[in-house]
């Protein structure tokens, strides 16, 4: 008997310890959303506005989320050295690990639009295409709804984060083909109509890994790895 209580009164600390490490290792995870989405607002406003001081501070900003993200990493393999977590404690530590690495790239691509505006300062102005504006608003959408379903383990909002994706897609393919048609109709401005192609590209890749994200909260829930939008990534452009 005293035996096991001597094991309960072990174990109860332990417990509490990792609890707390989970608990600051999703506040950390969910720290860098935060500001990897606010990387990808000020880039689009950075482009929207022709503001080439902002899109320069969105790039320098950059180095920072890519600290962020390995600084959690590093945290996670101790926490796995230390805790030994197994079974849920494990999958927290493991979607954690896979998140900050998407979200790290999504603040790539943040700083790919930023650096684009700095590019396009020596171009003919070109007027914003209305789809552009869109997808940038359902992205931003679809990053903060997969953040939240992470906050508050949410597996059916996940869900609802995936099928988001459809319609950023078919957005993308109108705007696709009206950069296209643009670029046809306006030779002379073809550079920045591919600087604005390659802008609504790194949009639909944000909105891409935002569903890895949502995925990884699934993950969380029930154990198993799943693609909740396996034909997204097919998708033509036609």
């Amino acid at each position: 008997m005293d035996d096991v209580m001597s094991e309960q009164s072990t174990e109860q600390p332990l417990r509490a310890a990792l609890d707390r490490e989970l608990a600051k290792l999703k506040d950390d995870v969910l720290q860098l959303g935060e500001m990897t989405s606010e990387a990808i607002a000020r880039a689009m406003e950075s482009l929207l506005n022709r503001d080439t001081v902002l899109a320069q501070d969105v790039v320098n900003d950059d180095a920072a989320i890519n600290a962020k993200r390995f600084d959690i990493e590093e945290e996670s393999l101790s926490l796995i050295a230390t805790q030994q977590p197994a079974a849920g404690d494990l999958r927290a530590v493991v979607a954690a690990m896979n998140m900050v690495g998407d979200l790290e790239r999504m603040g790539d691509h943040a700083a790919g639009t930023a650096t684009i505006v700095l590019r396009m300062e020596e171009e003919e102005q070109i007027e914003i295409p209305p789809g552009l504006s869109s997808m940038f608003e359902k992205t931003i959408e679809m990053l903060q709804q997969a953040l939240s379903a992470y906050a508050q383990d949410d597996a059916a909002m996940a869900h609802q984060v995936a099928s988001m994706d459809d319609e950023i897609d078919i957005i993308y393919k109108k705007l696709f083909r009206d950069l296209i048609e643009f670029i046809a109709e306006h030779p002379q401005m073809t550079t920045g109509g591919l600087y604005l192609l390659f802008a609504g590209h790194n949009l639909e890749r944000i909105a891409d890994r935002s569903t890895n994200l949502a995925e990884r909260v699934v993950f969380l829930g029930s154990g198993r790895m799943q693609e909740l939008n396996p034909e997204s990534d097919e998708a033509g452009l036609n």
